[in-house]
């Protein structure tokens, strides 16, 4: 890729005095979330980088101390992602499943009202596609997916929920992912597994890492 093309708004900040967010042009989108995942593995040997963590088309630095000059390490990071490839990763593929509808999928009436399809048609659009966890987020072990068919997108709620329970599947405009543990969302959740996506006491707390895959199967739909 070109560095005109590359650079086209890019947006690189400055959080407090020992982070900085690099943030990648476009929309939600595999190809240049592999390519954060490039970056990710490429700045993290950097001198004075603490962490490198990938976010949804973005990625995060920290440092142990404030850095001495950050417009050249701006600089720097727009020429490693002007040369950055794809990173291709092979991830497990994890099958989820999902109680549909019922009390733990109480807005799949809202989805199903919001795109005109039927309760049936929405679940198995949502089952359908094999999601790429693009990145860790929100809470320990939760993970944003890319992948879910547009047609059963739906806005996030106006009025968050604020004890959302661990395991719920949720639509969040054309994002879908599934809480690791009680709390706060403006997400419309249609369904609730079993799965659970952090332990502590294990040596890699979280279940799922950035490059695995998910499948949702149905085990019941609950009207």
């Amino acid at each position: 890729m070109k560095q005109d093309e590359s650079e086209q708004a890019l947006c690189i900040s400055m959080l407090g005095t020992t982070a900085m967010l690099f943030e990648a042009p476009g929309a939600l989108d595999l190809h240049a979330q592999r390519r954060i995942w490039t970056l990710a593995r490429e700045v993290e040997s950097w001198p004075g980088v603490r962490e490198a963590v990938p976010g949804v088309t973005n990625l995060m630095l920290t440092f142990s101390t404030p850095p001495a000059d950050p417009d050249s390490l701006g600089a720097a990071l727009r020429d490693a992602w002007a040369a950055a490839g794809e990173l291709q990763i092979e991830g497990r593929v994890v099958d989820l499943p999902v109680e549909y509808g019922g009390e733990f999928g109480p807005h799949l009436q809202d989805v199903v009202n919001h795109t005109g399809l039927s309760i049936d048609e929405v679940v198995q659009l949502h089952c359908a596609p094999l999601y790429t966890v693009y990145a860790l987020g929100s809470h320990p072990g939760y993970c944003y997916l890319g992948g879910m068919d547009p047609r059963i997108a739906t806005p996030r709620r106006k009025v968050p929920v604020l004890g959302l329970p661990g395991g719920a599947v949720s639509i969040g405009g054309v994002q879908t992912g599934v809480s690791a543990s009680t709390g706060p969302s403006g997400w419309n959740t249609i369904g609730h597994t079993s799965m659970s996506f952090f332990d502590p006491t294990r040596d890699n707390p979280a279940t799922l890492a950035p490059g695995d895959m998910i499948r949702f199967r149905v085990e019941r739909i609950v009207p």
